[in-house]
């Protein structure tokens, strides 16, 4: 595993609240604006309460200078240190017959994006996100508020070359599928594989050479309008990923 040390605080109310209930362990210390008040304020102290989670009653500009101005809506947790899985370690909590998605990044610089993907990856049922060390979007506080905390949950694997990660998930029994809008097959009329790897390519640059080269299976989402122009790359995701989950309800 490896630390990550700008996944370092969950702001945001929902997002903190969901990481109380459902992981409270990553919770180290939550911290409240005097001005939050109830019915709010009490659902979060019982929750803290009852998962053994200090707190603290703190002045609102407080909480703005550990934000960076970022929005908190008056709650902001500080995190466990956060650790991404290393490819290898991960694979080995996978079973090599049952079907499965992993969702690979090919550098996704946008956090946003980044949580918005591993957000739709937890709703449609992805055993992982993976994505580069390097020119890529890093798991910071705008990811886990995007992705509504699921990137508290679902595995992220961070890999120091793309390519060779696919290689190697194809040597586990994962079919590669890249999706590309230069593709002349529409992911409407392909079923995706049992096991399948579904690569996404960067905002605005698509997919690159050597990861096309390296996928098993183009496919392209039809756009009815050509004045729409492509799809946000977290959208484009969100379809194939629940193009992938409606085979296997």
């Amino acid at each position: 595993m490896k630390n990550n040390s700008e996944f370092s605080f969950c702001r945001g109310r929902k997002p903190v609240l969901d990481l109380i209930l459902k992981t409270p362990e990553r919770c180290s210390t939550l911290l409240i604006a005097n001005n939050v008040k109830p019915p709010f304020l009490d659902e979060i102290l019982q929750a803290a309460r009852d998962n053994g989670i200090v707190f603290q009653i703190a002045a609102p500009e407080a909480l703005d200078k550990i934000s960076g101005g970022e929005r908190h809506q008056g709650v902001i947790c500080k995190l466990t240190e956060t650790k991404t899985l290393e490819l290898e370690e991960f694979l080995k909590t996978l079973d090599e017959k049952s079907p499965s998605l992993l969702v690979v990044l090919d550098h996704i610089e946008d956090p946003h994006n980044l949580g918005a993907v591993i957000r739709s990856a937890e709703a449609g049922g992805a055993s992982g996100v993976i994505f580069a060390k390097r020119r890529s979007a890093s798991p910071n506080d705008t990811v886990i508020k995007t992705s509504a905390g699921a990137s508290l949950r679902l595995p992220l694997i961070q890999v120091a070359n793309i390519t060779r990660a696919i290689e190697r998930l194809k040597e586990f029994n994962f079919w590669v599928v890249g999706l590309s809008e230069k593709s002349d097959v529409s992911i409407w009329k392909e079923k995706l594989p049992e096991r399948c790897t579904l690569v996404v390519g960067a905002e605005g640059s698509g997919l690159s050479r050597l990861v096309i080269e390296n996928c098993d299976m183009l496919v392209k989402i039809p756009i009815k309008k050509e004045s729409a122009g492509s799809l946000n790359a977290s959208v484009a995701a969100a379809l194939g990923i629940f193009e992938w989950a409606k085979n296997f309800e």
